[in-house]
This record gives structure tokens, C-alpha cells and sequence, in this order.
């Protein structure tokens, strides 16, 4: 019964830290790029052949 009580703690602790982990990314920025996203898929050919060209 103590193995469980254990591993609850360790899980919250883990937990813990996985959400104060979010709240970093989150308050430094991570996530304030809404436009970019959504036109990758449009630009990542353009880029990739610029950057190939050999002549």
C-alpha cells in the first residue's frame, strides 16, 4: 500500500513540473506565433529550392 501512496506523490511532483513547464513556454512567448503556422506548408518548397540551387 506505501508502494502507491510513492508513486501518486512521485506522479503529482512529475506532473508539477510538466505544468510549470507549460506556464514558462507560455509566459516567454512560445506560443505567440498564430500566422506562421498556417502558411509553412506554402513556403517550406520555395525555401528549400533557393537553398539547393547549384548554378
Amino acid at each position: 500500500m506505501n508502494i502507491i501512496l510513492y508513486l501518486i506523490i512521485i506522479s503529482l511532483v512529475v506532473a508539477g513540473g510538466f505544468l510549470a513547464a507549460f506556464f514558462w513556454a507560455v509566459r516567454n512567448g512560445q506560443y505567440d506565433d498564430e500566422y506562421t503556422p498556417g502558411v509553412r506548408i506554402l513556403l517550406d518548397d520555395d525555401m528549400i529550392d533557393k537553398n539547393n540551387k547549384t548554378n
